[in-house]
């Protein structure tokens, strides 16, 4: 396998970052296969990125590098269980296939993804177990990042996924999809997995990246594949409408610095139209079904709002605010209140309540991890004509963000607040 020059050690620390990020799921996922084990997939890849830590500043980069971390772990799964004392029987027939067989492919078989997924979201596990292992494993997410996703703390997060592999193993869950008949238990949980993976590219938690489409994409890939594998789950189709609609913003979500572009500065030309088409028909096609909008598919409904309106100016806000009433009966929550208060402003009338309602969720202690509170109540302080008022809770939501971009977003308004 040949491979590039040999990189420092910082720019070694960033490319295997970059690995992981883009090959780590399809590594784990590719072990999985072969051991039957998640656990021990994972912890085998790891142990050949610390390998390629060793190797790679004197060998060089190979040009295939997901295969190569593959390849030395599956080398090093054989010469773990030749080294044990008593081999179980189920350890001497993974030996022996993996000895016998052609060298590991690094293209997963179809669907080892959903595989994955499907594994990391086994009923034996907790939701929120099912949640952070899969953002882990097939997400490829540090535990820091999960950690902001989830508003939780990095040791939550880490007993999680210990704990969750631990149970996995010790039940021998195998890795497979499994049968229809059993979907319906582990539908929802991979749903939510999916959707905060999509989540996390679409604004970033972390980093200097406000938009990280390789997870955005992979979401989408996961989305249209459960699409295709359960058509006649109004849910299913609600999400992809909704991961379809927000990702055909991307190319104008930053600007060429790469800073963060809101919605009613961001030039639709460069929308992807074509993908606002095909977020449509996933949403039309949860309504030929028949039974209903569930959460996914009102906030769908509210993203295509959006993404087919003239200009800003011309959105359905109205309609908006009647969808998060329907989404606030379905999904009550802090997040959907902060929303409706924001879509709220632009109605005629409507930013005198919105702001009660914002400074209500404030006083309520509501969301207290999250930049997005303050950043909304700054934005309708603004818009009342209170530039002085704006600037504090434009200070706390800066402090408050960890995306390095948005960050530095923030604070420019912070320091101009009658000029953002």
């Amino acid at each position: 396998m040949s491979s590039s020059a040999p990189s420092d050690g910082t720019d070694l620390a960033a490319t295997l970052d970059a690995v992981w990020r883009i090959e780590g799921s399809r590594v784990v996922a590719a072990l999985a296969r072969v051991t039957g084990d998640l656990a021990e997939a994972e912890d085998l890849a790891q142990e050949a990125l610390a390998e390629a830590l060793s190797t790679w500043p004197t060998a060089g980069v190979p040009t295939r590098p997901g295969a190569w971390l593959t390849t030395v772990a599956k080398r090093r799964a054989i010469d773990g269980w030749r080294r044990r004392a008593a081999l179980d029987e189920r350890h001497r027939a993974i030996a022996h296939r993996l000895e016998h067989e052609a060298e590991l492919a690094w293209e997963p078989i179809e669907d080892d993804l959903l595989r994955l997924v499907f594994t990391a979201c086994h009923p034996v596990l907790s939701r929120e177990a099912r949640v952070v292992l899969t953002l882990r494993v097939v997400a490829s997410l540090s535990t820091p990042e999960i950690a902001r996703l989830l508003l939780t703390s990095v040791p939550t997060v880490q007993q999680r996924i210990v704990r969750a592999k631990r149970t996995l193993s010790e039940a021998r869950v195998p890795f497979e999809v499994p049968d229809h008949t059993e979907w319906g238990p582990r539908l929802d949980a991979v749903l939510t997995v999916v959707y905060l993976v999509f989540t996390e590219g679409y604004a970033a938690t972390s980093g200097d990246r406000w938009v990280r489409r390789d997870l955005a994409d992979e979401a989408l890939r996961l989305g249209r594949v459960l699409a295709g594998l359960l058509p006649h789950e109004p849910e299913v189709h609600g999400l992809l409408a909704l991961m379809e609609l927000q990702a055909s913003r991307f190319a104008a979500r930053v600007d060429d610095h790469g800073d963060p572009v809101v919605l009613a500065d961001q030039d639709r030309r460069r929308w992807d139209h074509a993908q606002i088409a095909r977020g449509v028909a996933a949403l039309d096609r949860v309504d030929a079904l028949g039974r209903g909008r569930g959460p996914y598919a009102l906030q769908a409904a509210i993203a295509a709002c959006h993404a087919t309106a003239p200009d800003f100016e011309g959105t359905d806000w109205e309609r908006i605010v009647v969808l998060y009433d329907a989404l606030a009966q379905l999904a009550p929550g802090p997040v959907v209140r902060l929303n409706r208060a924001a879509a709220l402003a632009h109605l005629p009338d409507g930013l005198p309540p919105a702001l009660a309602e914002v400074e209500d969720l404030a006083a309520s202690g509501a969301l207290p991890r999250s930049h997005l509170l303050p950043s909304v109540h700054a934005e309708l302080l603004q818009r009342a004509g209170q530039d002085e008022r704006a600037r504090q809770p434009f200070q706390e939501a800066a402090a408050l963000a960890s995306n390095e971009r948005e960050r530095a977003w923030l604070e420019r308004k912070a320091e101009r607040p009658a000029d953002a």
